[in-house]
């Protein structure tokens, strides 16, 4: 008998080929979304644009994923689910190399609505494609791995982008447009259609009974963790490089090390640290640690001053975000039962509203004083940080 559980928890070498290229296509997808955060400060002295333009022009990239989204992922179940993913990424170079090439403010705000568009194309696609070719067992990890690959491509793209700004500010974007073609064209030839499943078949709630559903005891606070968690970072990383260029005078060469060196040390903690937390002390308290963490870190950026101090706060500050994510998405996986689907929208969701009004708000305040983005991101994780000690989990389920 565990044999035969281990054998079914076992991918076999098609399904690793098949996750392999579908994580590789987010990767590259949410590597294109970051490569626009170290030239930023550069953009802005070329266009003259304030710090609340460019909360509002990082905003919209979430803001029509969020639109596109429910439309996407009706489409993705009529149309298919390879074709969604390689229109995705054809969408997704063509918004990069516009944004390369635009000169003007509503250049840029076009290119990244197309990049929304690509995002809510890709994301259902690949998570019904990954549902597809996993056994139950196999899916919770899968959905894990797609996890890492968004935030991994998320974390390095600012890195990436500024080594590659070292040759030209627009130099970022004409490689990911060109590695969107390329993972387009992989798809085409490497991707089948998959076999849909349907053992695990359910009745889809209609819009009522899903909003309904977001008050549930059992979800609530799980879902204002992921907005709480989602705007922290957003609000973050996308006024990371305007904050240091503005107060310490950095170069788009020191924000790719702070921001590469951050997003390797968040994702080595999250591979060697996040399974042995969560069996030592659970989903819960590894949450609220890592929201304190995170709420402290935060705060402190705007007391340091030095170099190898804004290296420290910020390599621990992403070990905290990634520690938090995966806590999260784990503890509702357990609950979830037969809602998968419903809670897998849903965590999209919130994400994106956490990335639509962290980037807007702390704009608006960077434009007021460099510090009050951070003191606002500090407060909200303060409120996660009072959510999570009333939080307790369900009697009734076993986690």
């Amino acid at each position: 008998m565990y044999r035969e559980r281990l054998k079914e928890n076992k991918m076999n070498k098609k399904q690793i080929l098949t996750l392999s290229i579908l994580l590789s296509n987010l990767f590259i997808a949410f590597l294109g979304i970051g490569l626009v955060i170290p030239v930023l400060p550069t953009i802005m002295n070329e266009l003259k644009i304030s710090g609340s333009v460019v909360g509002y022009m990082v905003a919209a990239f979430a803001i029509t994923q969020l639109i596109v989204s429910p439309i996407a992922g009706k489409m993705v179940d009529s149309i298919g689910r390879k074709i969604m993913i390689i229109a995705g990424l054809f969408i997704f170079g063509f918004s990069e190399l516009l944004f390369g090439l635009g000169s003007t403010v509503e250049i840029l705000f076009i290119s990244r609505m197309l990049g929304g568009v690509s995002a809510a194309f890709i994301m259902p696609a690949v998570t019904a494609y990954i549902a597809d070719i996993t056994t139950l067992s196999q899916r919770s990890k899968a959905l894990g791995y797609m996890s890492a690959a968004i935030s991994t491509g998320f974390i390095i793209g600012p890195g990436i982008g500024g080594f590659l700004a070292e040759f030209g500010t627009r130099i970022p974007f004409y490689a990911a447009g060109i590695l969107g073609f390329l993972a387009a064209i992989l798809s085409i030839i490497l991707l089948k259609e998959p076999t849909r499943t349907s053992d695990e078949a359910e009745s889809a709630p209609s819009i009522l009974g899903s909003a309904k559903r977001i008050f549930s005891p059992l979800y609530l606070i799980p879902f204002v963790l992921i907005f709480v968690l989602s705007f922290g970072l957003a609000a973050f990383e996308s006024l990371f490089s305007l904050f240091v260029d503005h107060k310490f005078a950095f170069t788009p060469s020191d924000i790719a090390i702070i921001i590469t060196g951050s997003g390797v040390v968040g994702a080595v903690a999250q591979i060697v640290l996040f399974d042995w937390l969560t069996k030592k002390m659970g989903e819960i308290n590894l949450i609220r640690y890592s929201l304190i963490l995170s709420a402290v870190l935060t705060f402190a950026m705007t007391i340091v001053s030095h170099y190898f101090a804004i290296l420290f706060v910020t390599f621990f500050i992403f070990v905290g975000f990634d520690l938090i994510r995966p806590a999260v998405t784990s503890y509702l996986s357990k609950i979830a039962g037969n809602e998968q689907g419903f809670v897998g929208g849903m965590n999209s969701m919130f994400t994106s509203l956490g990335n639509i009004f962290g980037p807007i708000l702390g704009g608006i305040l960077f434009d007021i004083n460099l510090n009050y983005p951070y003191y606002f991101a500090t407060i909200v994780l303060a409120i996660g940080v009072i959510l999570a000690l009333f939080w307790r989990k369900p009697k009734q389920i076993e986690i």
